[in-house]
């Protein structure tokens, strides 16, 4: 039997213009994902992906259809769930410690208490020793670190990343993937990623959830039958060449309309 910790049933959004037709973000959207599995959804930009990831968290309210976390249905944010976004959104005043310790003191938790919870997560992304940085002197992969510890502190049953990593260098972004699966692996939470880079979401996933276009439905789902753990040399394989080349033959069409719009 299967513990599902996420179920989304006939989710549908549409978003309405002065004067102009509605846009139809999404429709009839129905997925499950399993306790403690990582799964990524990839597809042309304007697919609705960051839109429903938006109604998971609670910021958004489907025009029909259900989410439910641990069987509870969403209708607003929650602390069973935590967001991080392409932008880290640190605030610039505060220290590492005091951005990851945010989520913690807003709910009321004493700063002993919050601190100590914070340098766990910090230790846990590898920040050990810039505690006391503030934002502007970090790299932006150091920035996306503090980000994703600050959404871990709060303790979540689901992490979800909208593109968290798009803007840093190529680079950086692969040794961010190494990171994220590490962490994952050691945290054991559920996450649920939005990216464009469909190696990524092969390299870091269980599963890949493929859109169509807008209005975005699923148009697949594939397992990512990859051995754990995973190393970057995993990209130059035949069998992860092949994943991402099946997954970009179900998209490729709408992302050159997507370009040419």
């Amino acid at each position: 039997m299967t513990d599902r910790i996420l179920e989304i049933s006939g989710v549908a959004k549409s978003f309405p213009r002065r004067n102009q037709p509605e846009i139809v973000a999404l429709r009839n959207i129905d997925i499950d994902i399993e306790r403690g599995s990582f799964v990524s959804i990839v597809g042309a930009s304007g697919s609705g992906k960051s839109t429903l990831l938006r109604i998971i968290d609670g910021l958004l309210a489907p025009d029909r259809g259900a989410v439910t976390v641990n069987g509870k249905v969403v209708t607003k944010p929650g602390p069973d769930r935590a967001v991080v976004f392409q932008n880290d959104s640190l605030l610039p005043w505060k220290t590492v410690i005091q951005n990851v310790a945010y989520g913690l003191t807003l709910a009321g938790v004493k700063w002993r208490e919050a601190a100590k919870k914070a340098q766990y997560f910090i230790d846990l992304t590898g920040l050990t020793g810039f505690e006391e940085q503030y934002p502007h002197q970090l790299s932006g992969g150091m920035r996306q670190r503090v980000n994703v510890a600050r959404g871990l502190a709060v303790d979540p049953d689901i992490l979800l990343l909208d593109e968290p990593f798009a803007a840093l260098d190529a680079q950086t972004r692969e040794i961010m993937q190494t990171e994220l699966l590490r962490i994952w692996m050691q945290s054991g939470k559920t996450i649920l990623l939005i990216t464009h880079q469909i190696d990524e979401a092969v390299f870091l996933s269980d599963e890949v959830i493929v859109f169509s276009a807008r209005p975005g439905t699923v148009r697949e789902r594939i397992a990512i039958p990859l051995a754990r753990p995973r190393e970057l040399d995993v990209k130059r394989t035949q069998d992860f060449v092949g994943l991402v080349d099946r997954i970009w033959k179900l998209i490729e069409d709408e992302v050159r309309a997507s370009v040419r719009n």
